[in-house]
């Protein structure tokens, strides 16, 4: 067969062009092929309960697809089973990777293996699961949510009181709850150095429900006739239920009862700027789905390479079964002092949505 000179060239262009439209670069460093339309990802969160999950949901979405991927989403609504059905439903869909925020981080292991089985490597998002295998972990720095949150306690403690002493309520998630766990060691190791601090409570909330949150503040605050320091919770949602027991009592104001919080839910910055709720952790949310997609994508990409020979920027992290490649992101303490330069400065909020116009 013969060609004309320009039909030569037009291939060759064509040819060149095709190839360079199939690259694409990660924000964690390596090249990121585009897929075909049928690159199938399935992405599961725990829960749309607290406000932050729509934001992981629409940046992972509009990344992975803007690398060329079909993403199959749903969330379990902090039910377990449910979770074990979506999963079943997006193998037997043709899912090549699944990026998965577990319910039940103690059992989710075993969704893992109902992945691999499947020959689908499962990365995990924003909650460890434990004692169990798995392929990849992106997180945020759990441990440093706990830290913050104690670290500002003892400041507002020093502020109000002159000397760091005081009732402490910890209000915790989920049962069992890796993330759960390791934010609440941040400050139990805070507490457990400083004598003055008097842990009253240490309680778990099933489905980090902030109506059981508010139920365990309103009986603490019968318990010790009103008589709590600080309450220090796992997530925003929770600091919610808190507040609205203190509401009750009056005593929904920084300068009578410390109040932390974490995801940055819009109404608790408010609350911030309201001088109810004295911090909040702002768990960066686009680093943590960008990277996700981002590594799903490579991952499907690459089926017959490791994982860490695919990603960028990790360390192994022990969830009790296996050393875990994880990346981790970082966590900002939020405060009506740093608003402005923080959750406002970064995008996150405008200034008219936290000041309630």
């Amino acid at each position: 067969m013969k060609y004309g000179r320009f039909s030569l060239i037009s291939l060759a262009v064509t040819l060149v062009l095709s190839s360079m439209s199939f690259l694409l670069f990660s924000s964690f460093g390596g090249p990121v092929e585009a897929f075909g339309k049928n690159t199938k990802i399935g992405f599961i969160l725990k829960t749309m309960q607290e406000e932050r999950y729509r934001t992981d949901k629409t940046l992972f979405i509009a990344r992975a697809e803007s690398l060329g991927a079909e993403i199959l989403f749903d969330s379990s609504s902090n039910d377990e089973l449910t979770q074990l059905r979506q999963v079943e439903k997006m193998l037997d869909g043709g899912i090549e990777v699944l990026v998965l925020q577990p319910v039940n981080t103690g059992t989710a292991g075993n969704l893992v293996k109902l992945a691999h089985a499947k020959g689908v490597k499962v990365i995990g998002y924003d909650s460890m699961l434990k004692n169990g295998p798995l392929d990849f972990m992106v997180m945020q720095d759990s441990w440093s949510v706990g830290k913050l949150q104690g670290e500002a306690m003892l400041s507002w403690l020093k502020q109000k009181k002159g000397k760091i002493e005081g009732k402490i309520a910890l209000i915790m998630g989920q049962p069992a709850d890796s993330n759960a766990a390791a934010m609440s060691s941040g400050v139990l190791e805070i507490i457990k150095n400083n004598s003055g601090l008097e842990l009253v409570a240490k309680r778990s909330h099933p489905g980090w429900s902030p109506d059981l949150a508010r139920e365990t503040a309103e009986i603490l605050l019968v318990k010790f006739n009103n008589q709590i320091d600080a309450f220090v919770c796992n997530n925003s949602g929770l600091a919610s239920g808190v507040i609205a027991a203190l509401d009750l009592e009056g005593l929904a104001d920084t300068e009578k009862v410390f109040v932390a919080g974490s995801d940055a839910d819009l109404r608790n910055i408010q609350y911030i700027y309201q001088g109810k709720q004295t911090v909040d952790i702002w768990k960066k949310i686009k680093p943590l789905a960008y990277k996700a997609a981002e590594i799903a994508v490579s991952v499907a990409q690459q089926p017959d390479t490791a994982v860490t020979d695919v990603a960028q920027g990790f360390k192994m992290v022990n969830n009790g079964f296996m050393d875990v490649p994880t990346i981790i992101t970082p966590v900002v303490l939020v405060t009506k002092e740093n608003i402005d330069s923080t959750v406002i400065g970064g995008g996150f909020y405008t200034k008219e949505q936290v000041q309630g116009k």
